[in-house]
């Protein structure tokens, strides 16, 4: 099992598209990546895996509660407490777009900064 990441280090990043589908064969042809289905119950998401065989990045579809979110690659940002970082961020002028919620065991968010950038926040479970 690899190690949790450290408050302030990037975890993941990927990329919510409304046809995933052609992005991944986009990403497959231009970055050599394959492609690993991801089950989300009636579709799947597609984990891009590198030719050392790691998962390196997510093309996600733009459904249910990832249906607003923009189609630009999306950072996911460790923090310590995620709903305390949602908070923070609207007090000092940016927005939260996807609120706290659960994900794989952990909490994650989606917010935009002041000058209109996007990343999400996330606490990976307990270990």
């Amino acid at each position: 099992m690899p190690p949790t990441p450290k408050p302030g280090s990037i975890a993941w990043t990927d990329l919510t598209v409304r046809d995933a589908e052609a992005i991944r064969d986009f990403y497959v042809r231009v970055a050599g990546w394959t492609a690993q289905p991801l089950s989300m119950g009636d579709y799947s998401d597609f984990v891009m895996v590198s030719s050392d065989g790691n998962g390196v990045a997510g093309v996600c579809h733009a459904r249910g509660s990832n249906a607003n979110l923009p189609p630009q690659w999306l950072v996911y940002i460790v923090v310590e407490n995620v709903d305390t970082a949602a908070a923070e961020c609207t007090a000092l002028g940016g927005t939260v777009v996807v609120p706290p919620r659960q994900m794989g065991g952990g909490r994650f968010c989606v917010i935009r900064d002041p000058a209109g950038a996007v990343c999400a926040l996330f606490t990976p479970p307990a270990e």
